[in-house]
């Protein structure tokens, strides 16, 4: 039923997105259709890792669904960049931090929580994750705010760009550790839980899927961004909460929707790298690539956040990490890391 509901709102989202567009009709009409759209976009992108995550395995599935699924976040702020809205991508990347360890994991564990109560996950990935998690968002984003204190800012510029290219590598790095040189090392009996269960598409059909669903989403991200200045004006929401909330829960929509799905069926390896991995590729990749994208632009982007984003990102970061480093989560849990992140929610509405 529900993807009877996702494929109506697709078929007919992505015309009339089309249609709007060319017509000029109000900016919150399209911001509207533009979000509810890409949501209905993304449930097919799950649907497609889900079966490559059956056939490649938890870690490339869920690091498929992260790919793609930032691939959204990066289109839509390489549009911001475009756009000189420097201020909102910076927020976009804090909300995919946010969102990814608070929200979309959270979801997942409490909605999974519900149906099992204890559900378990590959403890060496925990733990392997939680010391990137650490690096990228304490060392590499909380330590260069602290150096570019007294820099002009041409040397802050360039300090981004040190870190960016250092983070990259390091992503780059991690990917060979996990995928080749040590892959199967450290595995537990629930990676080969579900071997026998048929996927609902084969490769070639998922990976078609994912590549078309993400140029539509290309293409309406595009023009989404364009109604964000309307769209605070007429609410009085600030840079900051756009970039933060919405802008990063529409383009994380694809996370979302595949990770709780994941862990309705108890298969919270995926769901895990879903969620932590994908805060792996937005830290480490992501972000660092449009540091460097953006030298290309007339207005370059340091990657210095605001103290209250760095509170913010290293507090989920911490609580991450002590409650995902046994290898098991129930739905209190779950509730707990929601909870965090309507607080930080509330907060960063109110500035």
């Amino acid at each position: 039923m529900t993807n009877k509901i996702f494929m109506l709102m697709t078929f007919i989202g992505v015309p009339v997105s089309v249609i709007g567009t060319f017509m000029n009709w109000p900016s919150i009409l399209l911001f509207i259709l533009y979000c509810l759209t890409i949501i209905a976009l993304s449930s097919y992108m799950g649907r497609a890792t889900e079966s490559l995550a059956i056939v490649a395995g938890p870690r490339i599935g869920g690091l498929l669904n992260a790919t793609f699924g930032n691939a959204v976040e990066l289109i839509i702020s390489l549009f911001s960049l475009k756009a000189g809205l420097v201020g909102v991508v910076l927020a976009s990347l804090t909300g995919s931090v946010l969102g990814n360890l608070l929200l979309v994991a959270g979801l997942s564990f409490f909605v999974g929580g519900l149906k099992f109560k204890r559900q378990k996950f590959n403890v060496f990935d925990a733990r392997h994750n939680s010391g990137l998690l650490m690096f990228a968002i304490i060392v590499a984003f909380v330590i260069p705010e602290v150096f570019s204190m007294h820099m002009n800012d041409p040397k802050k510029l360039t300090l981004s760009i040190g870190i960016s290219v250092t983070l990259i590598v390091l992503y780059l790095a991690a990917l060979l550790f996990k995928l080749v040189t040590h892959r199967g090392v450290y595995q537990s009996d629930a990676l080969s839980e579900h071997h026998d269960e048929e996927p609902e598409w084969g490769i070639g059909r998922a990976v078609f899927v994912l590549l078309i669903a993400t140029l539509a989403v290309a293409y309406i991200s595009e023009h989404l961004v364009h109604t964000f200045e309307y769209v605070a004006e007429s609410f009085g929401w600030s840079e900051l909460f756009i970039g933060i909330i919405i802008v990063a829960i529409v383009g994380n929509a694809a996370e979302h929707a595949s990770a709780v799905m994941m862990a309705v069926k108890n298969k919270m390896d995926v769901a895990v790298e879903i969620a932590i991995g994908s805060t792996l590729q937005i830290a480490m990749f992501v972000a660092p690539v449009l540091v460097l994208v953006s030298l290309l632009f007339e207005k370059s982007m340091p990657l210095l956040f605001t103290w209250q984003e760095l509170i913010a990102m290293a507090s989920s970061v911490l609580l991450m990490v002590v409650i995902s480093n046994d290898g098991e989560t129930n739905w209190f849990e779950g509730l707990t890391l929601i909870a965090a992140y309507i607080i930080m929610g509330i907060g960063f509405y109110l500035l």
